[in-house]
């Protein structure tokens, strides 16, 4: 069976940035929905026509990926505002009452903490690099029906393939 919109594929991946530095894999495999939110647009039609055993790289640049680095999504804002258990990675879809108003449909995440201030930064992490992915399809096969009404192989967990995927370029 080829990859084509609306199927699944399983894919042996890792995810590098420009220079090869490693940023994901997985080598057991993922299961992605083509066409679907699993995937960002570039890597969907560079699988279509595809087939189990197929191998192939490609080099995703940030427009293309999660958006460039906007400076304007961090944010400086006091301490004494947040929960008293805070910690770098810790994220908020809706800051605390006292905080400027975020950005609709931002994610900040806790970047530092440091002086009595908590440094959010709204970039999705992989903002402003150039990506490379290289794969492996393992398997090709029609979506199950809770995978085609979602458009996504990924329904008990959302992270598992994070790093690939179409989400907005703010988000986590």
């Amino acid at each position: 069976m080829q990859a084509a919109l609306d199927t699944v594929v399983t894919l042996a991946w890792q995810l590098t940035d420009a220079q090869n530095e490693p940023i994901a894999d997985d080598a057991e495999g993922t299961d992605f929905y083509v066409g679907g939110a699993d995937l960002l647009p570039q890597i969907s039609q560079h699988l279509l026509g595809k087939q189990a055993g197929a191998s192939g790289q490609l080099q995703i640049e940030p427009h293309d990926a999660f958006g460039d680095y906007e400076p304007t999504l961090l944010r400086i804002e006091d301490r004494a505002l947040f929960p008293e258990v805070l910690e770098p990675g810790m994220q908020f879809e809706h800051l605390p009452p006292g905080c400027r108003p975020g950005e609709s449909g931002v994610i900040y995440t806790v970047s530092d903490i440091a002086e009595g201030k908590v440094v959010l930064d709204g970039n999705h992490p992989l903002a402003g690099m150039a990506l490379r992915v290289s794969y492996t399809i393992l398997d090709v096969r029609e979506p199950d029906p809770d995978e085609r009404e979602a458009q996504s192989a990924h329904l008990d967990d959302v992270d598992s393939g994070m790093f690939l995927a179409g989400m907005p370029r703010n988000a986590t």
